[in-house]
């Protein structure tokens, strides 16, 4: 089993990245749930569609998702 060795003595060079400040997270959480569906299927066309299968509705629904991701 091999065993690692701390350097306390060692200072961190850098830092990648920052943090994101969000302030309250409950109410990050709760804005950021209501926006994503409307986002993410705003531009979806609404209405019942039928498909002769699962795959034909999972495809149609990965189209729309891609279409709406790219704009």
């Amino acid at each position: 089993m091999e065993t690692h060795h701390i350097n306390l003595e060692e200072t961190i060079g850098k830092t990648v990245g920052r943090r994101l400040h969000i302030g309250d997270p409950v109410r990050y959480g709760m804005d950021l749930q209501s926006k994503m569906p409307r986002k993410i299927f705003g531009s979806m066309t609404k209405g019942v569609y039928k498909f002769s299968s699962h795959e034909e509705a999972d495809q149609w629904m990965m189209d729309h998702l891609l279409k709406t991701a790219r704009t």
